[in-house]
């Protein structure tokens, strides 16, 4: 028989034991609640930074400005082929093919325009009291849009020649000088592209467009310094050419068109670029995330090894 004294010991002993339970089973929902709170708490990397990028182009760069610029700049081209195509009469000279220059004067300009801007642009970068990555990637998407206009200046002007003078192309000290225009921005465009950080690119663009822009004027003033077959400007030139009132008022409407269409696409592009940045800055985070992790992972597993 046991006594009743060993009879209060066992009976503590089990409630201990049963105390001692509890207490383990308060301990480990503990740790498994604060698991589970710094589980939710962690921030989300790649999969947040993917939604993130997600919300981001479904937002998209237009507002609504730019809506209402993109319909009156579709409105303006309109009318501008209308009286390009049918309500302009032809020239006295050249017959129906003045109906080209009205998109080649269009076009010539607003690459002037665009190269002007991207080295305004790059000057204000590199100054320091107005230094910031949104100058450079202005200067990158007026630089894009300006060789667009150039390529179709060049093409325009080929097709304009092949009807006046008999052939697509000519060395010309014009068109010459611009087809040299038109390499250098493209080069501009491939310095662009080269490796680096985003203020090693500004930098080095920068001051390729502030030498690029120099070609400017004498591509404008080839006509006078060199003997050239192409003509002087008939509307601001020295010429004693007079325009048809209708004739003078597409040229008109079609600087006015290209250039709303050139302001339109710098908006759209400058913010294109804007978020390819931040996806490459984006994904460096998450590069050295990922290197952080697999390095505690290695700790705990060297670790876990030696005990």
């Amino acid at each position: 028989m046991q006594s009743p004294a060993g009879t209060e010991a066992g009976t503590e002993a089990g409630t201990d034991g049963r105390t001692g339970n509890r207490t383990t089973d308060r301990h480990t929902n503990g740790n498994e609640d604060s698991a589970h709170v710094a589980t939710t708490q962690t921030p989300p990397t790649a999969s947040g930074s993917a939604h993130r990028a997600a919300g981001s182009a479904r937002a998209g760069t237009g507002t609504r400005f730019t809506r209402v610029l993109g319909v009156l700049t579709i409105a303006a081209l309109a009318v501008l082929a209308l009286f390009a195509l049918v309500l302009s009469p032809p020239d006295v000279v050249q017959g129906e093919s003045v109906r080209i220059l009205y998109a080649h004067v269009g076009t010539v300009w607003v690459a002037y325009l665009a190269f002007i801007v991207t080295a305004v642009s790059s000057g204000a970068y590199l100054w320091k009291r107005t230094s910031s990555l949104t100058w450079d990637r202005i200067a990158g998407a007026s630089a894009e849009i300006g060789v667009l206009f150039m390529a179709i200046t060049l093409f325009t002007g080929s097709l304009w020649g092949r009807i006046t003078w008999g052939t697509f192309w000519v060395w010309d000290a014009r068109v010459t000088t611009t087809a040299f225009l038109f390499v250098t921005y493209v080069g501009y465009l491939a310095v662009r592209g080269l490796g680096g950080t985003h203020e090693q690119r500004a930098r080095r663009s920068a001051v390729v467009a502030l030498l690029a822009v120099l070609e400017i004027p004498l591509v404008h003033f080839s006509v006078r310094l060199w003997r050239s077959v192409h003509q002087d400007a008939s509307v601001a030139g020295s010429t004693d050419v007079k325009l048809d009132d209708e004739m003078l008022f597409t040229l008109l409407l079609g600087t006015v068109a290209f250039t709303m269409m050139y302001v339109w696409y710098v908006l759209h592009r400058q913010r294109v670029l804007a978020m390819e940045d931040a996806l490459d800055d984006k994904g460096l985070d998450l590069a050295l995330a990922e290197r952080r992790n697999e390095g505690l992972e290695a700790r705990d597993m060297t670790e876990g090894t030696t005990r």
